[in-house]
Parts: structure tokens; sequence; C-alpha cells
């Protein structure tokens, strides 16, 4: 399996960076893993939503299970999250695609192209600290599933 992030931009904050290396750096020991930062673009409104769909669509594979981070989806437990990562392994699913739009959200061509909008939690997050607060989580859904100590 591998596992692909797309976000916008890179992130601003050295310590942030720092996170999200030292957590990706974790899960590459359980699934290969790839990242694509869409450039951040100056653009405003609509067209902005539209310019990132259209670079974010491009990076995916018609078969990728596209997993898009919403405000409105579905909430999942620690345990649950590993659950539909082993569900994945097993069905050998070959990519999963984690997608967190730019600052405007996702454009609705993302959201259709979704195969599970996921929330990460009810609190509004900057899109950095989604990044770590998800990329922790994936590492943590594998610990869960490999027995690791990390989990408790």
């Amino acid at each position: 399996m591998k596992l692909q992030f797309i976000w916008i931009g890179k992130a601003k904050s050295a310590a942030i960076a720092g996170l999200v290396d030292d957590y990706l750096g974790r899960v590459k020991k359980f699934v290969r893993v790839e990242v694509s930062e869409i450039r951040d673009r100056n653009d405003s409104g609509k067209r902005l939503m539209e310019r990132e769909a259209e670079e974010i669509l491009a990076r995916l594979d018609a078969d990728t299970f596209v997993v898009a981070l919403d405000e409105k989806g579905r909430e999942l437990t620690s345990h649950q999250f590993a659950d539909f990562f082993q569900k994945h392994q097993i069905n050998a699913t070959q990519k999963i695609a984690f997608i967190i739009g730019g600052h405007l959200g996702l454009a609705q061509s993302i959201r259709q192209r979704a195969d599970l909008l996921l929330s990460l939690s009810q609190m509004t997050l900057t899109h950095e600290l989604a990044r770590i607060f998800l990329v922790e989580q994936v590492y943590r859904a594998f610990a869960i599933l490999h027995n690791l100590p990390y989990q408790k």
C-alpha cells in the first residue's frame, strides 16, 4: 500500500515542518509515502479553489482511494482509523490519498471525487496543524495495528 498526502503550500513554520517530517518518517516504516505540495497561489475566491482542485485531481490515479479532509466529514476514533487501514490492507488497496485543501477549503469537484470525507475535529484547525494531526493519527493507526506501545 502507498499513502499519498496532497496539501496546499509548504509549511511556513520550521517547527511544524519538522513535526510533519518526523511523523512521515515513522509512517514510512509501515508503508510507502508520497507528499505532493500544491503551490500556494495569490488568487482569490472560487477561481482559486478551482485551480487548486485541477492540480489536486491531476495528481490522483483513477484507482486511488481518496480521503478528503472536510469539516463536515465523518469523525473516527484512532481505533476506527486503524480498522480503516486494516480493511484497505486486506482488500489490497494500492493507494490511499489524503487531501487537505487550501485556506478556502475544497472545491466541490474534490468532494465528489472523494471516497471518504474525513473530519479531524469539530474544532477549526489551521491547515498546518491539520497536517500534523493527520500524519500523527496515521502513525498511531499503524502503531495500533502493530501493537506498538505508542498508542497506549
